[in-house]
Parts: C-alpha cells; structure tokens; sequence
C-alpha cells in the first residue's frame, strides 16, 4: 500500500467568502473518484486546520501500489479535478509519497 500525502496553500488573492466554496469543490471533487480510478482505496480531504498549521487544504490518498499511485497522478478524472479546483487557486504545494507496511 501506498499512502500519498499533499498539502496547498490557497493564493491570497482569493477573497475569503469564495475560499469555503473552492474547498467543499476539491474536497467532492476527489472524494468522487473513490470506485472510479483503479487502485484508490481512499481519500481523506483536509479542510479546516488549526492556527498552528503551515497550509490551508490537505489531501491524504491510499493506493493498491506505487504503480496505482503513478495511474492516478496521470488519470483524466483527476487531473479534471487537480487543473480545475486545484492548480489555478494555490501558490505552494508539498508531497510525500510512501510505503505502509
């Protein structure tokens, strides 16, 4: 199993009001693809964290494989979601990938 961990912070520029709506569509938006892209076992989204935090929004995924990994990251589902919801309103972002036991 492998476990694949992404954390954004969201662009400044984004008015406050709009930030609750752009998580609650990244947050369906890969929740959806639970049953749709093969070897997702799941994915918890992150959308409210506390003061002491470094970022705005996370993503914590579970795969079948690393190969399962590499299908997801190249997978026309996600990168619907990753260029609409994602990628156009974040400044920064970090990844780890690892192998759970």
């Amino acid at each position: 199993m492998v476990r694949h961990i992404v954390m954004w912070k969201l662009k400044e520029s984004i008015p406050e009001h709009e930030k609750e709506d752009l998580k609650e569509n990244v947050k369906s938006g890969f929740s959806g693809l639970i049953g749709k892209i093969p070897g997702l076992l799941e994915a918890v989204f992150i959308d409210k964290p506390i003061s002491s935090s470094t970022h705005d929004m996370a993503l914590i995924t579970l795969f079948e494989s690393e190969e399962a990994l590499y299908g997801y990251k190249e997978n026309p589902l996600h990168l619907r979601v990753a260029n609409t919801f994602v990628r156009p309103n974040v400044y920064e972002r970090s990844c780890m990938d690892y192998e759970e036991e």
